[in-house]
């Protein structure tokens, strides 16, 4: 990928200048040239780390990110089992710890230093690891294990797999870190988002000021819709206390857009009903996200999900109500009473065979390349640039002191608690390499990671290996703990990126990473029993996500025929798409700006219509702006869009924050 400098001024400063104090332009778009040439850049222009000049990796900082992270570990429980997601932690911990902090030194009359930007960074990473990176196997895995079993497995049992598998995705990250940051410099927006968002925070200078000033703005903005978006978790907390509920509905009538469109009739066999999540809703957030991300990737989004709801779901659907009847015939969707169905269900096998045999398509094809990760085919003789860079990267020498131990503890957990075999435990661990992988990619070109979706393919593998085949614990605790991994090597890289534009010293950001694990751990495990007390209390929740697993393994325990034929076809297709476009980029470098992006064309298959045209709305709106404004919009297309993702994210996460709160007290 041929990339552009955007530093101008870097060059010029001093080693060791802190970024707060320099007048440059974040490195958004990257730098040029060969990738010791690009690291060399990087180093030299934007590293602020050289001579410990500014602070990091300090005791206040991890305290503060452990503490706001075990707050946002369990609002994020909370929304998985009630909304089927989790929030980025990231923005929320950095402006949050930002204004405690000074709060702080307000109250000591200035006795307290202030945090430094590259200290905030390590907090926030600190944050992001204990608020994401160890309950999503808890509220889904776990959740789908508890309603088949009846009963809760011991809390040292839940707390070792959770920091296991957190553990296991954060070491996995470190060679993909040098590959898909330092190298192909993948976008990773809300990593650049929270950048952004500590830059204005901290800016000085005119232009400085005003592209805060553009921060801030689109930050409200962005918040004001989150709080709308967020209205239903509202209204569902407020439930029985009159006022407030009519308000929030009557509002929501008003400022909202049409909840669904009907598929058009010539397209679709259905006399009524629609597709669920054929909507136009859009999210600011996404719609940032696709400003950031660009228009090959998000179109490719939309062509995908244009393809997937208008042409191949409704044909797919009368394919089924052609073999309606016929013995032994499995159909694709499942008609709710009103005639609608959900073709995601049924669509991820294909988009996550895109993403999967695209990520090792394009590891197989850049071979030599990741193998510099693991510095195999390094020269003896090492200039001074790879040397200093060798010592602020994350050693291949820690990679193995941690997977070693991590494997054992993994394998031995899912042996005694789950009694799958030391093979099939070995094999989960492998697999949370591939997952990790294309989590990470999918994140790093999207913003947006596919746990869930990637889950679905170790449970898939686990249902045909022998010893796995028919059990349903197997089948959901090694998707569990691969899915948990990719997750937080997704969340690790996200956190790096931030610390790679602001110049952050990326070993102490992974040693802050490490340690937020343990805190995210320690709320999140007793967390679990408190708003699960038991089978009735989770059914409670209506949770979407946890249904799903249990769905799945269902499926799958029964035996891979169970599937129906069409979603085999989906995934030899999506296969051979996933390697045949990493393939022809390869083979013909001028037409790949020209080829659709093999990682947004599989994502659109594995979430809603809505989001895919947020992402192209997004990145339209950057290419209308550029051609009326071309300077306008390099100043600021980063900052707004940066703005309306830490809006929306930062007024759902306290919203959740909020309604954890008077669920726990609900529960008590």
């Amino acid at each position: 990928m041929s990339l552009v400098c955007n530093d101008t001024t870097a060059a010029a400063d001093a080693p060791g200048a802190g970024a707060a104090d320099r007048d440059l332009d974040l490195p958004i778009k990257g730098f040029s040239g060969t990738p010791d040439e690009i690291e060399r850049q990087w180093f030299e222009k934007i590293y602020t780390g050289r001579g410990d000049v500014q602070r990091q990796l300090t005791l206040r900082a991890v305290l503060m990110g452990g503490g706001l992270g075990m707050f946002m570990s369990v609002s994020n429980l909370y929304t998985t089992l009630k909304l089927g997601w989790a929030f980025g932690v990231a923005i929320t911990a950095c402006v949050l710890s930002f204004v405690i902090w000074n709060g702080l030194r307000a109250l000591s009359g200035g006795r307290l230093s202030p945090m430094s930007i590259l200290e905030n960074n390590c907090m926030q990473s600190t944050a992001s690891a204990a608020g994401y990176s160890t309950g999503g196997t808890i509220g889904t895995a776990f959740g789908a294990l508890l309603l088949l079993e009846g009963m809760h497995r011991p809390w040292y049992v839940v707390g070792a797999f959770a920091l296991f598998a957190a553990a296991l995705g954060v070491f996995l990250a470190i060679p993909m870190k040098r590959q898909m940051i330092n190298q192909e410099q993948l976008k990773f927006p809300s990593g650049i988002a929270a950048a952004e968002t500590l830059r204005s925070l901290y800016s000085r200078g005119r232009e400085a000021l005003q592209k805060a000033y553009a921060l801030i703005g689109a930050l409200a903005a962005g918040g004001l819709v989150g709080g709308l978006r967020s209205y239903g978790t509202l209204v569902e907390q407020f439930r029985g206390t009159g006022r407030p509920q009519a308000w929030l509905e009557r509002l929501h009538q008003v400022l909202s857009l049409p909840e669904a469109l009907a598929v058009p009739r010539w397209l679709s066999p259905i006399p009524h009903g629609q597709m669920a999540g054929l909507v136009f809703e859009p999210s600011v957030l996404l719609i940032g996200a696709g400003m950031i991300t660009g228009l090959r990737v998000s179109l490719s989004m939309l062509l995908g999900a244009t393809l997937l709801y208008f042409v191949v779901a409704p044909r797919v659907l009368l394919r089924d109500l052609t073999h309606a009847g016929v013995a032994g015939y499995v159909p694709s969707f499942t008609l709710l009473p009103d005639g609608s169905f959900n073709p995601i269900r049924w669509a991820l096998w294909g988009g996550t065979a895109i993403m999967v045999f695209s990520s090792l398509a394009t590891v197989a094809l850049e071979w030599r390349t990741l193998a510099r990760a693991f510095s195999l085919f390094r020269k003896k003789e090492r200039t001074a640039h790879s040397a200093a860079m060798d010592a602020i990267e994350v050693p291949v020498s820690w990679l193995v002191a941690g997977l070693v131990p991590i494997t054992l503890g993994m394998v031995i957990i899912q042996y005694l608690a789950f009694h799958i075999s030391v093979p099939l435990g070995l094999i989960a661990v492998a697999l949370a390499f591939v997952v990790s992988l294309v989590c990470c990619r999918a994140t790093g070109e999207t913003d947006t990671t596919p746990v869930g979706a990637m889950g679905k393919v170790t449970q898939l593998l686990y249902a045909v290996l022998p010893g796995a085949r028919g059990v349903a614990s197997i089948n959901l605790m090694a998707a569990g703990a691969t899915a948990a991994a990719g997750g937080a090597a997704a969340d690790l890289l996200t956190d790096l990126k931030s610390g790679y534009i602001l110049g952050a010293n990326p070993r102490k950001q992974f040693l802050a990473q490490f340690v937020g694990i343990f805190f995210g751990t320690l709320a999140i495990v007793p967390a679990w029993y408190a708003l699960v007390p038991n089978p009735k209390a989770l059914e409670a929740f209506n949770p979407p996500a946890t249904f799903m697993w249990k769905a799945v393994a269902d499926l799958l325990t029964q035996g891979v025929h169970m599937l129906p034929v069409t979603a085999l076809w989906a995934i030899v297709g999506g296969a051979l798409i996933g390697v045949l476009l990493p393939l022809a980029a390869k083979l013909a470098p001028r037409a790949r700006p020209y080829l659709p992006s093999a990682m947004g064309l599989g994502l659109a298959w594995v979430m809603p219509f809505a989001n895919s045209l947020s992402f192209a709305l997004g990145a339209v709106l950057v290419l209308l702006w550029s051609r009326a404004r071309r300077r306008a919009a390099d100043l600021y297309y980063v900052p707004v869009a940066s703005g309306l993702i830490a809006g929306e994210s930062l007024v759902a996460a306290l919203i959740a924050i909020a309604c954890t709160g008077l669920g726990l007290l609900a529960v008590k």
